[in-house]
């Protein structure tokens, strides 16, 4: 079975098509054939080796990917849900050795697993599982109520997106971060207010709220830099594993996707969103999945609004 990945790790020209073989199928879950999926910042963290302590992947290699739309083949037995082969669906992936997202098929767990935005094409409803799901459980766990302010940095890119219009969606009031070529992208997304983004955003948003937000999502990955920002007792959602230095008190909240990646209702819930418009699924171009390798040199170069998707069918 074709797919795209890495046997030996490196830059973007170590990702390749391989040859891996179809997983099987067991109770509770899902075959999807993939005709599109996402691509990542957490995709060439793994082409690069960073999840494993060897130079070399294990046979018959490391495939990357989180994200896939596609359509149902086959059910396992005992699975509990209203799709059948033929859905469209999109699905979220714990990627592990050749278990990615960039393979003609893949067997996911019932609850990785809905129903595809009706209005979305394969590529577009592919940036929306992982990403979403992410935004989702950072608002979860900071727990602001109707009212309060967030500030949101990295705004501009695919998953500060969300968290802003899920923000907005829950009666929050936002603050976020764009470069000024961004602005009236991150306008769009909902912002209340903008401040330029930098190293100095916190002091930026300190300008507009005196006595510190209530909340603020890391999307940006400035960890400490970020911390003057929020009030006393307000708390931080980050992305990588930071949990604060422990010098204020501020609940710090490490997100991590993999705690809510097979709720299905949460997921349904933004597949749902994404169908009424609330939130906005971005393309910032589509390639086909031989292309893998450019995929990712242009993510790494920077500057992407939105996520660049293969197209597996291409």
């Amino acid at each position: 079975m074709r797919a795209y990945g890495v046997t030996q790790y490196g830059g973007p020209d170590a990702l390749h098509p391989i040859d891996v073989p179809q997983e099987d199928l067991g109770p509770g879950e899902i075959r999807v054939a993939v005709t599109a999926f996402a691509v990542s910042p957490t995709d060439t963290s793994v082409r690069a080796g960073q999840r494993s302590k060897d130079d070399r992947a294990e046979d018959p290699g490391d495939v990357p990917g989180m994200d896939v739309a596609g359509t149902v083949v086959e059910l396992g037995p005992d699975t509990d849900t209203d799709l059948e082969p033929g859905d469209r669906v999109v699905g979220i992936v714990q990627p592990r050795a050749q278990h990615g997202a960039y393979r003609e098929e893949i067997v996911l767990p019932q609850g990785s697993v809905v129903r595809a935005p009706s209005n979305a094409s394969d590529a577009a409803a592919s940036t929306l599982p992982m990403n979403a799901l992410t935004a989702r459980r950072a608002l979860d766990l900071l727990g602001l109520e109707p009212g309060q302010t967030l500030a949101v940095t990295g705004a501009a890119g695919t998953l500060g997106g969300y968290i802003i219009q899920l923000a907005k969606a829950d009666g929050l009031e936002v603050v976020a971060d764009a470069a000024e070529k961004d602005e009236d992208l991150v306008r769009t997304l909902g912002a209340d207010h903008l401040v330029r983004r930098g190293d100095d955003v916190a002091d930026r948003i300190r300008e507009l709220y005196p006595s510190g937000v209530d909340g603020l999502a890391d999307a940006s990955i400035q960890s400490e830099q970020v911390l003057p920002a929020v009030k006393d007792g307000g708390a931080v959602a980050t992305f990588r594993g930071y949990k604060g230095d422990g010098a204020r008190e501020i609940d710090v909240h490490p997100v991590m996707v993999w705690d809510v990646a097979e709720d299905r209702e949460m997921l349904s819930t933004l597949r749902d969103q994404a169908e009424n418009g609330t939130l906005t699924l971005r393309v910032a171009e589509t390639l086909p999945a031989a292309e893998a390798a450019e995929a990712h040199r242009r993510l790494e170069a920077g500057g992407v609004r939105g996520r660049i998707v293969l197209d597996m069918t291409a």
